[in-house]
C-alpha cells in the first residue's frame, strides 16, 4: 500500500491520501491509447520521499500495439502528471505489461 504524501508549506501542510496518489497514476497510465492499468487498486505502487518518487504499475496492452512505444508513452504521461500535480521529481516510473489483450 502506498503512503500518503504529505507536502509541507509555509501556512500547514497538505496531505494526498494513497488512494489519490493511485487514481492519478491509474489517469495518466490510461490516457495513453490502447493502455489499460491491468488491476488499478493492486498494481500500482508508489515509493516517496523527500521530494522524490518511483512508480511502478502494471499494464494490460491491445494486441497489434507496439509494447515498447506503448510503454514509454505511459512512462511519460504518468512522470509528467506526478511531477505537475504533486511537485515531486520522478526518478523513476517502472512498466510491466502484464497482459495483452486482443
Amino acid at each position: 500500500m502506498t503512503d500518503p504524501l504529505v507536502l509541507p508549506g509555509p501556512e500547514g501542510s497538505i496531505t494526498v491520501p494513497a488512494a489519490a496518489l493511485d487514481q492519478l497514476v491509474v489517469s495518466a497510465a490510461q490516457s495513453v491509447a490502447g493502455a489499460r492499468v491491468r488491476r488499478p487498486r493492486r498494481s500500482v505502487e508508489i515509493l516517496h520521499a523527500h521530494g522524490r518518487v518511483s512508480v511502478a504499475l502494471g499494464l494490460c496492452v491491445r494486441y497489434g500495439d507496439s509494447v515498447s512505444e506503448l510503454a514509454r508513452a505511459v512512462q511519460e504521461r504518468v512522470a509528467e502528471a506526478v511531477a505537475e500535480s504533486c511537485g515531486l521529481t520522478v526518478d523513476r516510473v517502472d512498466v510491466t505489461v502484464e497482459e495483452v489483450d486482443g
